[in-house]
This record gives C-alpha cells, structure tokens and sequence, in this order.
C-alpha cells in the first residue's frame, strides 16, 4: 500500500521597502511564540531572518511604503510571482509615517532632509503599496499585532482571507470598560479608526493614533462633533491625523463641519 503523497507547503516570502521594519521584527517574535507554523509553511525569502532567496514564493507579506519609482518594478514582479500579496502594516497599508511628508511640496522636503545634496537621491510622495499593485489582503497597525498576524497566517493555510474588523476602536474600548481617553482630557481617534488592535492604546492610557487606518465610512462631522463636545475643534487633532491618515483623509474643506448641539 503506497503512502499518501505529502502535500507540499506554502512558499512564503518576506519583502521589505520605504519602512522601519518593525512589522517584520513582530513576525520573528510571532514565530518563536508560534514555531508549529514553520511547520506547515516554507518561508523562502525573509531578509530580516534568513539569508535564503527564491523566487518561487506564492504568498508574499509587504512590509514599508513605496516612496521611489524605482520601487514600482519589484513591486510589480513580486505580484506577477506571488498568488496572494498581504500589505504587512501601516507603511504598506496606508503610506505610514512616511506620508507625513505628502503635506508640503516634494521640493521642500527634499533640500530640507538633504541640503545641497537634495537631487542626489531619488524619491516621490509616499504612498500605499495598493497604490502601485493590486493587495489582497492587508494586516494593519504600527507595529502590527503579532496575534492578528498568526490568525491571518492560519486563515490563509485554510483558504480563508480574515478582514481587520470594519468597525471603530470604540466598540473594543467599551468591551475592555476602557475610560474614555476624552474623558481624561486627551486626544483620540478611536471613533474614526478601524478596530482590530484590542484597544491596546486606550488600554494603557493613550488616545489612539489612528494607525489601523479609517474605517471605511467614518462619520467625521460627527467626529468633529465629539471633539466639540470636549472642548476641542478639528484644528485640535489635525496633528495627529497627519501622523498615519495623511493619504486617507479627505481635505478639509470637503468635510462638512457639524456643530454639536446639546
């Protein structure tokens, strides 16, 4: 009687662009707590871990921001090899910090960073790698959550593409009976943004920054309205919104500001 065959495993790779590589930093710590998935995948490419190269990867993370047109060439093989493609944080899935930059004009940027040498180095505004390739699935978060990241994994070996939740990062607030950071007299962008990273933030007494990206209709008149309620007005928490949401949100004078009223 013949064994069955063995069922070969998944060809995972790791790619790494515009980004502090902190994302893949939580996948290395991941895999110590969770050793039985490199059981079951075959991590071909990881520049942050391993030294192996192969080309033949069917499931490639995404880690950092595209900010050279140089970028878009391996980012476009890299789609052409891998099966699916995951964006691996908020640099791939939004811009990141990186588009911090995209609120003032390239040229400025370029001679304040780099002086007389600001031609020497190629760049353009950062911007989401679904901005130049098309993404299947994205994990979100500065750094990402290391469970979200195990569950993604195990959803893919089962066929299954698990979504971050689409829901704001109040509803987790309110299950963890987290005090309200605005309460607190702080700053927070829990009611706009995407849910998924059990309110760690909150949890520990910071409002959120908005890493996970906006859920996909935020309300943000009523947003601006829960800032009024508190004292505070839009110009209040531009900062902050500028910090991982520069490429999401809408300019200002698309926003229809609505009062709050008692």
């Amino acid at each position: 009687m013949k064994a069955a065959a063995t069922k070969p495993k998944p060809r995972v790779a790791f790619f790494d662009f515009t980004s502090c590589e902190g994302c893949q930093l939580t996948v290395v710590d991941s895999l110590q707590y969770h050793p039985e998935l490199l059981d079951v995948v075959d991590i071909v490419e990881f520049r942050e871990a391993s030294s192996d190269r192969r080309d033949d990867y069917q499931i490639a993370f995404i880690e950092g921001s595209c900010s050279r047109e140089s970028d878009e060439p391996r980012l476009h093989k890299i789609r052409a090899t891998a099966d699916i493609v995951v964006a691996l944080g908020a640099c791939a899935h939004l811009g990141g910090i990186n588009a911090i930059r995209n609120r003032q004009s390239l040229k400025e940027v370029r001679e304040y960073v780099y002086g007389d040498s600001a031609y020497w180095y190629e760049t353009y505004k950062p911007r989401a790698i679904s901005a130049v390739i098309k993404v299947d699935l994205v994990i979100p978060g500065c750094p990402i959550s290391g469970a979200e990241f195990v569950r993604v994994v195990k959803g893919l070996l089962q066929g299954r593409f698990l979504e971050p939740p689409d829901y704001p990062l109040c509803i987790e607030c309110k299950l963890k009976e987290n005090v309200c950071v605005f309460q607190r007299g702080q700053i927070c962008l829990g009611p706009i943004t995407r849910a998924g990273c059990d309110a760690i933030c909150p949890a520990y007494g910071a409002g959120c920054e908005g890493c996970r990206g906006l859920i996909a209709n935020p309300s943000l008149p009523a947003f601006y309205a829960v800032l009024e309620e508190y004292g505070l007005s839009p110009a209040d928490v531009e900062t902050r919104l500028s910090l991982f949401l520069t490429n999401q949100m809408p300019k200002a004078e698309e926003v229809e500001y609505v009062q709050y009223t008692h």
